[in-house]
């Protein structure tokens, strides 16, 4: 499938030749720009649940195709994401490839930018980034530790690709514990590194690397001549969070499993509700793959259900970023979040997934009226941790 784009942003133009997908480009992404002098655009993805409404079930569409994609060997296999946009991707890719092949023996951990005193780190960069600094725990439990140094290969999955410098910082970093590291995967909805990426990814690594992705394409971006780039406002603040404040047991110290949703929460979130009702169930920061679950529980219950979570990324109005709220963020970090296109009047029910205490929510759940609801998993970690 070969077809072209060319996307006219406040910060200059870019030009997008797809050269092989999956799936129609406009079913997959979207462009906006961005206030940021290294980088002035954005592929704004339509099936991530990050900066556009997506409906659970085309998100599931792409985690199955991506999974099916990997030609993966008998294991161990380490699963890691890329905060804060892939968070809720690469769990999906991830239960998505053990729904595909349920005996494997493998372990999800996605990054992150908070930091826990006492906690064991590695740390690479993300160059292009607003907040570049990025940290990988290693796993809490003694098994997960285990799976983690000792993974033949390694999937790292992010929303896309285009120089692969963080996922080759990623890989390097991790191999100071993992020498045992055979084969690594990059995956992404849409790949934007070039034809021979792949390869040159494997140079710098040392070790082979399979890129796999909805969508192959090459891209050009001409930044405008008459463009004022203003300072950004601050995407960084105290990430230092204390144990209790964010989840330890769904991705961010690592899972060997799917997270489900008991047929109790199930009901008490969609109560009251009439058939087909339109529903938005909202994950926040890097706290996204619970919406997705959620989102997909009641969308077979015959909902209209879409899936988005909020975001630190200041992105420039215009293009495809049409409705933004503006609000301080959950995680007591004291700089701005945001939501883009939606408007809280669209939906009969919002539904808030989120991982830190409930009075951070305050601000946010303002923004959204008072048809607004919280849910905080309560799954313990001896349900998910058999043998902690």
């Amino acid at each position: 499938m070969s077809e072209s784009h060319r996307a006219e942003l406040p910060t200059g133009i870019l030009d997008v030749q797809v050269r092989e997908s999956a799936f129609p480009l406009d079913e997959l992404c979207g462009f906006a720009a961005r206030n940021n002098p290294k980088r002035g655009f954005l592929f704004l993805s339509k099936v991530l649940g990050k900066h556009w409404p997506a409906a659970p079930s085309r998100m599931l569409r792409v985690h199955e195709y991506l999974a099916s994609a990997l030609d993966l060997g008998p294991g161990p296999w380490a699963f890691m994401a890329m905060a804060e946009t892939a968070t809720g991707l690469g769990q999906g890719v991830f239960e998505a490839a053990l729904t595909q092949r349920s005996e494997a023996d493998a372990l999800f951990l996605h990054s992150t930018r908070y930091r826990v005193a006492g906690r064991p780190f590695l740390e690479f960069q993300e160059p292009h980034c607003h907040a570049p600094d990025q940290m990988l725990y290693e796993p809490l439990n003694a098994r997960h530790r285990e799976l983690f140094q000792t993974a033949r290969e390694l999937i790292v999955v992010d929303d896309e690709i285009s120089t692969g410098s963080t996922l080759c910082n990623l890989v390097a970093a991790y191999r100071t514990r993992n020498p045992r590291l055979e084969r690594v995967h990059f995956v992404a909805i849409t790949n934007f590194s070039g034809e021979p990426s792949a390869d040159q990814f494997s140079e710098r690594l040392g070790l082979p690397v399979r890129c796999v992705a909805a969508l192959h394409a090459d891209f050009s971006f001409q930044p405008a001549a008459d463009w004022e780039h203003e300072p950004a406002p601050a995407a960084v603040g105290d990430n230092r969070r204390k144990p209790g404040q964010i989840a330890d047991h769904l991705g961010r110290f690592g899972i060997d499993r799917p997270i489900s949703i008991s047929e109790t929460d199930r009901e008490s979130l969609s109560v009251g509700l009439p058939p087909g009702a339109p529903i938005l169930v909202l994950g926040t920061g890097e706290f996204m793959h619970l919406a997705f679950r959620v989102g997909l529980e009641l969308e077979s219950r015959g909902f209209a259900v879409a899936v988005q979570a909020t975001t630190r990324s200041p992105i420039l109005p215009g293009a495809d970023i049409g409705h933004r709220l503006v609000f301080a963020d959950n995680y007591g970090e004291g700089i701005r979040n945001y939501l883009y296109n939606v408007d809280p009047d669209d939906f009969a029910r919002i539904i808030v997934c989120h991982e830190t205490p409930l009075e951070g929510l305050g601000d946010l759940m303002q923004h959204l009226g008072s048809n607004c609801l919280t849910y905080r998993y309560s799954h313990s970690m001896e349900d998910l941790w058999p043998s902690v």
